[in-house]
């Protein structure tokens, strides 16, 4: 058995001269306790030397992605026919395998082996010092740190995730600093925050004012309309406010300083990453714009992260909390995450901001698989055409729409002319005529049988009619049995 090892200075192929002290694993590192125990388990056969730091670089790299090099393929041929080859990779053994038809072993005895031979190596190669092996390993670790690194002026996705980062932050952090500024300076003039809502102009205007004694005496035409410009001045003169001294106004006056400053800032970082993103992800800009883009990036990780999801993936990219909140509760699942502040989601009616969110993730998608996965240099068509479409099929959808709130099915409202001309026939739809008197309907039609009704009338006129004479027939027998008793 043959046992391949690489080293920085090339790779050295050992001969194992008694196989049967690899089946005793636990006792095999007492074998490399010394040198001379060590030559009695493996000896050198062969060794091939790198010319240089790129050629080692190759090696190093194709062994590191499971590949053989041109020269290694070369070198097991002339020493490797007939010989099992003892690995430290499987996958280099079965490439080595499938290459060259050499029988590979990797095991827990190999590996065990391969530790011996690494703390013996200097002694088991002649020739080769700590002196010399030592810088050999620095140069080829520096260069292959180097080579992972694949740094790319064109897809510098890294710099669009921290650029987002930080404009978030800066946004946080301005809109605090405005807020502290207007309930500080608010003891001292609180009728400003209501006249000035924009937090950059209040900051420009307290810089400038200072004491709103000074208000009277200023121009503001630089900062403030002519309107608004009156109205501070009249508020300064009745205002409420308490005194401050010069202490404190300094305090507010570095405040606005810091305020300002960011703001002066924010511009530039925007513009930063407005260039950055045209130049990683242009399809993907056009489709979202370059926020929504970015956001879309970084909370993936990286361009490639995001270009391996789907589109129903990239739908709800932000909304993972209120999806997982959904299955379990069992209601409904989300419709967007951060591609609801995208225009397009933007433009459409609240009815169909779930429609035109999942047609723009799924044409989202495929625009960054083509920023992604394409050639360097390409530009933006795939996402302005796909950008064109989404915006005829929102059209499409908007007509849809405002056709069904006419009442009509197919999107036309249906009006119908009074015509009096029309035909009659109400299974043909026509519109039948007003209808007329008819005096035919005045004639007595014969007796029919006596319903329940009229039967309950006629015994009530037979009881009235009876009444009268009961009373008569009363009075005559009083009559008589008056008589009768005198």
């Amino acid at each position: 058995m043959l046992v391949l090892f690489e080293t920085p200075a090339g790779f050295a192929l050992f001969k194992v001269l008694d196989e049967g002290k690899l089946s005793k694993v636990e006792d095999l590192w007492k074998e490399f306790s010394n040198s001379d125990t060590a030559r009695k388990v493996v000896k050198l056969k062969a060794f091939d030397k790198f010319d240089n730091t790129a050629d080692a670089l190759e090696a190093t790299t194709k062994i590191i992605d499971g590949s053989t090099t041109k020269s290694l393929r070369k070198f097991l041929k002339t020493h490797c026919e007939g010989e099992k080859l003892a690995v430290a990779d499987s996958k280099l053994g079965n490439a080595i395998k499938e290459k060259l038809k050499i029988d590979c072993v990797h095991n827990n005895g190999v590996m065990e082996l391969m530790r011996g031979v690494r703390s013996q190596l200097e002694e088991l190669i002649g020739g080769l010092g700590s002196q010399d092996l030592a810088p050999m390993s620095l140069g080829l670790s520096h260069s292959l740190s180097r080579y992972k690194l694949k740094f790319s002026p064109d897809k510098v996705d890294t710099m669009v995730v921290h650029a987002i980062g930080v404009l978030d932050d800066l946004d946080k952090e301005l809109n605090r600093l405005a807020m502290s500024l207007r309930e500080i300076y608010g003891w001292h003039f609180p009728e400003l925050a209501k006249i000035v809502n924009d937090n950059v102009v209040y900051a420009k205007a307290v810089k400038l004012m200072g004491f709103r004694e000074n208000a009277a005496k200023l121009d503001f035409s630089e900062i403030l309309p002519e309107e608004v410009e009156e109205e501070v001045k009249e508020a300064a003169k009745i205002s409420m406010g308490s005194e401050m001294d010069e202490y404190d106004m300094a305090n507010i006056m570095e405040l606005c300083n810091r305020a300002l400053s960011l703001a002066e800032y924010r511009p530039q970082l925007y513009d930063y990453l407005k260039s950055r993103m045209n130049a990683v992800a242009p399809n993907l800009t056009a489709l979202v714009g370059e926020l929504v883009g970015a956001r879309l990036i970084a909370h993936a990780g990286s361009l490639m992260n995001l270009a391996k999801q789907a589109g129903s993936t990239v739908q709800i990219l932000g909304a993972e909390k209120a999806l997982f909140r959904a299955l379990k509760t069992k209601h409904a699942t989300p419709k967007y995450g951060l591609i609801y502040h995208a225009s397009l989601v933007g433009q459409a009616a609240p009815k169909l901001k779930g429609k035109i969110s999942r047609s723009l993730a799924a044409k989202a998608a495929l625009a960054i698989r083509c920023d992604a996965l394409g050639d360097g240099g390409q530009d933006n068509s795939v996402g302005l055409e796909n950008r064109l479409k989404l915006e005829a099929r929102l059209r499409s959808l908007k007509g849809e729409e405002l056709g069904r709130s006419a009442g009509s099915v197919k999107g036309k409202p249906k009006i119908e002319v009074y015509d009096k001309d029309r035909k009659k026939g109400a299974a043909a739809g026509m519109i039948t005529p007003a209808k007329t008197y008819n005096p035919s309907t005045d004639a007595v039609l014969e007796q029919t049988p006596k319903s329940v009704g009229e039967e309950t009338v006629e015994m009530k006129t037979k009881i009235d009619e009876e009444a009268p004479a009961t009373e008569e027939k009363k009075e005559e027998e009083e009559k008589e049995q008056r008589c009768g008793s005198y």
